[in-house]
């Protein structure tokens, strides 16, 4: 009866690409609605993603990344007394303005890393060195800093080149990979003193101190251990990511946009896929009566519908998987929109696609419960 059931599926072609599509359609937008939800709160929590560190230790107030702020040159110290602490050094961040020799401005995202260690520097330099940060009025930049910083120059900025952060000289000397930032600007790295000067100046400058536990001591112990003995909020990596994801998902309308396209894609996807696979069934009545008079029973028509419901489904999922993973590939290599595909966003779609399946293999089956073997002697 399979084989029976899937020639009467591909025979009727107009009705099979109908019904694929449908499928195709509703997996594309829910899944392309949620990998960009999944992207854009990763641009939320770059500064993490950039500046790695186990514990970040904040102001009471602060609840994710992006809102510093500032503490007192103090509570470094404070931090460090603490039984269980390796290091604790200071990091500063905030928005300046830059200028060109051409004057043309630019908002960045300044990073100031301690002036020893460099603790938290990128990671992934792809020209100069970081070491050359320790030189006098220096920075690294990334490299889509170097893209915003170079659009109306004839010629890329690159190592060497100088501009102005708050009408204070800064040079190049690296250049660095970096996570996007979600307020769109590009990073600029250098020591902490410097970025204190470069800043607009006010009465305390630190923004948050990074924090390492000794061997033996978990991240989360010393952490709250931190909280108690100093009254200020110790987050561990994790949980200072899950906080910033959180405030953007409470206080922004991005979760209600992105849920808007999920739900109009699954219904979409319903309403498309019913009303065909409905249609399907009404012309090939005469079909399944005769299957009927033949003796096969109710259970054995409606599994038919069943299985082709269900290849219809899969087909379709697999093809409006491939279509977004192949345009997410794309958006990715443009670097200018978030896009992450995560497992989890697509066993969530073939829930869903599933029970679009299942509505419309219901809507079929409602119908030929009901048949009359003897209509295809009409």
């Amino acid at each position: 009866m399979i084989s029976i059931a899937l020639k009467m599926l591909f025979g009727d072609r107009g009705k099979y690409v109908m019904l694929l599509s449908g499928i195709t359609f509703a997996t594309l937008l829910m899944t392309q609605g949620m990998s960009l939800f999944c992207g854009m709160m990763t641009w939320t929590y770059s500064t993490i993603r950039n500046v790695r560190a186990p514990i970040w230790v904040t102001d009471p107030k602060v609840e994710q990344c992006n809102d510093s702020k500032p503490l007192r040159d103090t509570d470094t110290t404070r931090v460090r007394s603490i039984d269980g602490v390796a290091w604790a050094v200071p990091l500063y961040q905030g928005v300046c303005m830059t200028r060109l020799i051409d004057g043309s401005s630019k908002l960045v995202t300044l990073i100031g890393l301690d002036n020893n260690t460099l603790v938290g520097a990128p990671t992934k330099i792809v020209a100069g060195k970081l070491d050359d940060l320790r030189m006098p009025n220096t920075v690294i930049i990334d490299e889509f800093g170097i893209e915003r910083l170079s659009e109306k120059r004839s010629r890329p900025i690159g190592i060497g080149d100088v501009f102005e952060i708050n009408d204070h000289e800064a040079r190049i000397v690296g250049i660095c990979k970096s996570y996007r930032s979600f307020t769109g600007g590009p990073y600029v790295f250098t020591t902490y003193d410097r970025a204190v000067q470069y800043a607009p100046n006010q009465r305390k400058m630190l923004s948050f101190i990074l924090v390492s536990p000794q061997p033996g001591i978990a991240d989360e112990v010393l952490a709250r251990r931190i909280t108690a003995q100093t009254g200020l909020s110790a987050f561990t990596h994790r949980e200072f990511m899950w906080s910033t994801i959180m405030w953007y998902v409470k206080n922004t309308g991005i979760p209600i946009n992105v849920g808007t396209i999920v739900i109009i894609g699954f219904l979409i996807g319903a309403a498309i896929s019913g009303q065909t696979f409905y249609s399907f069934v009404l012309e090939n009545m005469r079909h399944f009566a005769a299957l009927r008079a033949m003796g096969l029973s109710s259970g054995t028509l409606c599994g038919m519908l069943m299985i082709q419901a269900l290849v219809v489904g899969f087909i379709g999922y697999g093809v409006g998987l491939g279509l977004v993973t192949v345009l997410g590939n794309n958006l990715l290599r443009l670097g200018r929109v978030p896009f992450l595909l995560l497992w989890q966003t697509t066993a969530i779609v073939g829930t869903a696609v599933l029970v679009i399946v299942i509505i419309s293999a219901l809507i079929g089956i409602a119908r030929v419960a009901r048949l009359e073997p003897a209509i295809v002697f009409r």
